[in-house]
């Protein structure tokens, strides 16, 4: 996965780079907080599940405990009495239903509650002449029975709502582990090789350039010493000529010996000098080798 069509096309900067390299933190810290997003939702989505089941199990003996209270009511009242228990509804609903939102993990998933009115009985009348304690009884069941089914509504409603949500959530959390952090982090590893080559080329660059410069001033170096040489040459032919005239005077009886000592001493003195510059370079060619070595060295 280290091919241009895995990471990003970019400039390889150490700006980009850095930018890179916030987005692979971010990338990562949002992997990690939807993973446990998802988590969480999975986990309540379970929970759900298990009351949903409960809900449908309790719903069909509720139901069938129903019908039962309906079938006593229709044999203790002898008839059907949907017209006087329709007659008997009031204008105050005994019965209601309230919503409300639950955050979860900023998912909100609706919760509906029965709201029950005791005060209000709108059967109060029904079944007066004869059957009304299986009225009375039968309202209770299908009271419990509607109680039953606002609590399946509201958790099949959330079931549905955190079903989808753990879809988009995992979608979101394996896009993100493999495909936006492993091209983020080829897109750095190509960034890192491209700048060590530039570095290379770098640094080979500055090293011709010290290279031509070293052959400019050993040029310069080798020029002044011939220079040097030439004219410590003619020094001491001046100086050879000089003495050969003052061995020749001497012979011819001038009292020359002073001249001639001091042109000994001066002839000395620029071996002297000459044998110093030599030491002096050497010392300087050694060290300069040094240096050089210890820098191939710390580069390679």
């Amino acid at each position: 996965m280290s091919g241009a069509a895995n990471r990003e096309q970019v400039f390889p900067t150490r700006m980009t780079l850095g930018v890179m390299k916030g987005k692979l933190k971010g990338a990562q810290t949002g992997h990690s907080l939807l993973k446990r997003k998802s988590e969480a939702l999975t986990k309540r989505f379970r929970d759900i599940t298990k009351r949903i089941d409960d809900a449908k199990r309790k719903m069909g003996r509720v139901m069938q405990t129903a019908a039962f209270s309906l079938a006593e009511v229709s044999y203790a009242t002898g008839g059907n009495i949907g017209f006087q228990v329709q007659e008997s509804i009031s204008n105050n609903a005994r019965f209601k239903v309230k919503a409300r939102q639950e955050n979860v993990s900023g998912v909100y998933l609706p919760q509906f509650e029965a709201d029950i009115n005791e005060s209000i009985n709108d059967f109060k009348m029904t079944g007066l002449g004869r059957g009304g304690q299986q009225v009375q009884r039968a309202r209770e069941v299908y009271s419990k029975a509607v109680e039953t089914l606002v609590d399946l509504a509201s958790l099949q409603t959330a079931f549905v709502i955190l079903d989808d949500v753990i879809k988009v959530t995992n979608r979101r959390v394996n896009a993100i582990e493999h495909v936006i952090i492993p091209r983020t982090e080829n897109t750095i590893s190509y960034i890192n090789s491209e700048l060590d080559e530039l570095d290379r080329e770098e640094f080979y660059r500055l090293k011709k350039v010290q290279e031509k410069k070293q052959i400019a001033v050993a040029a310069a170096d080798a020029e002044a010493k011939a220079k040097k040489l030439k004219a410590e040459k003619e020094r001491l032919e001046a100086l050879e000529s000089k003495k050969a005239q003052l061995e020749a005077a001497k012979e011819n009886g001038e009292n020359v010996k002073e001249e001639i000592k001091e042109t000994e001493e001066a002839k000395a003195g620029v071996v002297e000098e000459s044998v110093v510059e030599e030491e002096k370079e050497e010392e300087e060619e050694q060290s300069g080798d040094l240096v050089a070595q210890t820098e191939d060295d710390v580069i390679f």
